[in-house]
């Protein structure tokens, strides 16, 4: 009882008011028309069936920091079944909490009911399982509870996505100061942040994507404990480590992410061989290439392929593993896929790579050798593989990290567009090494010798 008061008032449950701010149109200036109309038709027809229903979240976050949403989700008191039984195209989905997905045509606005925090629910209210379960560390197992509108924006991770927005009134409701933290550009966590971290840790990597991402800097206390806290994310499924990567590379935003990674200490805990890599100047400027390549890319709408990222990410170990075999007198190619068994391996332990990345990323590694050589028929197979312009890209990241000379990328770059005789002509002779064995000539068998003649008296 001690401990829960204890954390009541350090959380800022026991004293915090539950009514919130009412910012008007005048001051946070997110004009209706501003939000997704298929949102807005959302939130009109549960206020229509007298539902409370409001945008929440990231989208609103990023409305008032002058960007635009990439999604919208809204949060209403009505319960999935009443949601589902308004929505004619619509479909609950989730099992351990139950969601809605109302769809108009390529958009889908996705609808949640108002969560509690699960402690001392009663079994009306429970979502599925109705119980709140932690592990002996304190992350949080399950809390699947339904709750009122206070009780969603407590449970909330940080200020700024703890905002409700009213499309018809036009008006936010910030419970936690999360405008105050917008025009700050400050990102703090709701409550105790060492204890919402443990309850969660994958809220450790969030804060670093979310800062990087939005150009915001985390709070001094809520980033405090994340270094020290750091370990807690061996204890979480890896395919959760792995999706919130995944949001950070693919954030548009990659490079500052990975920078803030290493600065909290958090490279350690997500991909382990990235400590390393940082810490070798080749390795760090090849990393980091990549990285900026991929933000460009994402950031000119263009797409990106995460089996090249994550080839790029690990691609130093690789080598070093590679060059290590080659020393041990083991031939190339098989010295190359040694390297690749291992580093994946040791990468597995931390972060669940899909096996369809993992394909494609070793192809483009095994593509590193097999470009270096560029005699006789071995260039023309290579513009036929189905990853060629995948390893070609990378050997192009190669030669800009000054790893590989870069006439080896002008030559496969001119090679690749040039007409038949002209590529004919680039082709290297083939050196002593890589000549076609002559055959031998074949040891002529002695002649068989000739049989003595019987000598015999007459």
């Amino acid at each position: 009882m001690i401990r829960r008061f204890l954390g009541n008032v350090f959380s800022g449950r026991l004293f915090q008011s539950a009514r919130p701010r009412v910012i008007p149109l005048k001051t946070h200036r997110i004009a209706r028309d501003h939000v997704s109309r298929h949102a807005t038709k959302v939130c009109e027809t549960l206020q229509q069936h007298k539902h409370a229903a409001y945008v929440v979240g990231g989208a609103v976050r990023d409305l008032l920091l002058g960007g635009i949403p990439k999604d919208y989700d809204v949060a209403t008191d009505a319960r999935p079944e009443e949601v589902r039984a308004i929505f004619r195209r619509s479909r609950i989905i989730g099992r351990r909490f139950r969601l809605v997905h109302v769809m108009f045509g390529n958009e889908t606005i996705e609808v949640s009911t108002f969560r509690g925090s699960g402690e001392g629910a009663d079994s009306a209210d429970a979502a599925g399982a109705g119980d709140h379960k932690t592990d002996e560390h304190g992350r949080i197992l399950r809390d699947n509870v339904f709750g009122s509108l206070e009780d969603d924006a407590r449970r909330r991770d940080f200020t700024v996505n703890a905002m409700f927005y009213d499309p018809v009134r036009e008006e936010v409701l910030d419970y936690h100061g999360g405008i105050a933290d917008i025009k700050a550009r400050r990102l703090r966590m709701i409550g105790d942040p060492a204890q919402r971290y443990r309850e969660d840790p994958i809220r450790m990597l969030r804060a670093v994507r979310l800062a990087a991402a939005r150009g915001l800097e985390i709070e001094t206390h809520s980033r405090k404990p994340i270094r020290a806290l750091a370990g807690l994310l061996l204890n979480v499924p890896k395919a959760r480590v792995f999706d919130e990567m995944m949001k950070m590379l693919l954030s548009g935003h990659a490079a500052e992410g990975v920078r803030r990674l290493r600065k909290e200490g958090l490279h350690h805990g997500v991909l382990p061989l990235l400590d390393v890599i940082l810490e070798q100047p080749l390795g760090e400027r090849f990393v980091m290439l990549a990285l900026e390549n991929t933000d460009s890319r994402i950031n000119e709408g263009k797409t990106v392929s995460p089996g090249f990222l994550f080839a790029a990410l690990l691609w130093h170990e690789v080598l070093a593993a590679w060059k290590a075999a080659e020393a041990r007198a083991m031939h190339t190619m098989p010295a190359l896929f040694e390297a690749m068994d291992k580093v994946l391996q040791v990468q597995a332990e931390k972060l669940a790579i899909p096996r369809r990345f993992g394909a494609d990323m070793k192809d483009i590694w095994a593509l590193q050798a097999r470009l270096l050589n560029r005699s006789g028929r071995r260039p023309y197979l290579l513009l036929e593989h189905p990853k060629f312009r995948a390893g070609f890209d990378f050997l192009l990241l190669r030669c800009q990290s000054r790893e590989v000379d870069g006439e080896m990328g002008d030559w496969w770059e001119k090679f690749q567009h040039a007409e038949e005789p002209a590529r004919a002509g680039m082709l290297m002779k083939e050196g002593p090494s890589a000549a076609k064995k002559r055959r031998r000539p074949r040891r002529k068998k002695p002649a068989a010798a000739a049989p003595a003649r019987e000598s015999g008296a007459a």
